[in-house]
């Protein structure tokens, strides 16, 4: 097992790097809808991630796919787009923004190939066959589906002649600042744990004393400001409220009890911080 953190995160660059490029060229030259050629690239570049992690024993390979793998997808888009500089750039630098939060995050937090996730761990604490099956289609195809789902409003601004409008700054700004959010809550949950006098006490100050999760809210938030960044363009359904829907759901009925749960375990004061705090939304603690 490599334990080392920064010969980790180098042989994971390189992983990644390979994966995308490979699963590049890989692609039919035969396809003509862009979004179907996208897909396929990304689910081309999961299963390499997949294999190096099967390979490392550490599905913990994968979690920065989540914030990796939109950047060459959008600036891709973008290339092949008639639009402005302007309508380009309004859209990329918030995902390229939350894309380097997110990056940084991995960067500081992940100890190596020597951790995994918990998550993961208890995925596959299961038979041989189960746990290979949660481990390819649970952690790595899935959450990859969502964000490719997620990620899908781009085609109705990249693909059509659209205008810079009203909307589509102030839906840029709302993305960008759900980014901050996020940001921020991180930043105060950091500054709270290396403290060492809060070992196995519960953060809920400043914005976690509003909300369990201030930090999901700020990543769905940047989920529904791809989708209002969308609605800009006069071609754009409203159906596509479903994609943002879709975040918002494996937030409030799977990453956010996981984290409770975990929380509950381990911290004897998170019983009362969980029935007095709003699960996700900024909201006056419970008397």
């Amino acid at each position: 097992m490599i334990k080392d953190k920064k010969i980790s995160q180098l042989l994971c660059i390189l992983i990644y790097f390979l994966s995308f490029y490979v699963s590049y060229i890989l692609l039919p030259n035969s396809l003509d809808f862009i979004w179907l050629k996208i897909t396929i690239w990304h689910v081309y570049a999961t299963i390499f991630i997949y294999i190096g992690s099967v390979i490392l024993k550490n599905s913990s390979l994968y979690d920065p796919f989540w914030s990796v793998a939109p950047v060459p997808i959008v600036i891709y888009l973008a290339l092949n787009s008639e639009n402005s500089l302007l309508l380009k750039l309004l859209v990329t630098i918030p995902i390229i923004f939350w894309a380097a939060r997110l990056t940084r995050n991995w960067l500081i937090s992940w100890r190596g190939f020597e951790h995994e996730d918990f998550r993961y761990i208890d995925l596959k604490k299961t038979n041989k066959f189960q746990a290979e099956f949660n481990n390819f289609f649970g952690i790595h195809l899935f959450p990859t589906f969502i964000v490719n789902i997620c990620l899908y409003p781009l085609i109705y601004i990249f693909t059509y002649d659209v205008e810079v409008t009203t909307s589509l700054y102030f839906a840029s700004i709302f993305t960008f600042l759900a980014v901050v959010l996020e940001t921020v809550a991180d930043e105060q949950m950091r500054g709270f744990r290396q403290n060492p006098e809060n070992k196995g006490k519960t953060m809920k100050y400043k914005l976690w004393k509003y909300s369990r999760h201030p930090n999901y809210l700020g990543e769905i938030g940047f989920w529904f400001g791809i989708f209002f960044m969308s609605m800009s363009s006069e071609f754009a359904p409203f159906w596509l409220i479903i994609c943002p829907l879709a975040m918002l759901a494996l937030f409030v009925f799977a990453s956010c009890p996981m984290m409770d749960e975990r929380s509950l375990k381990n911290r004897s004061d998170y019983k009362e911080y969980m029935e007095k705090t709003s699960q996700l939304f900024l909201m006056p603690p419970k008397n």
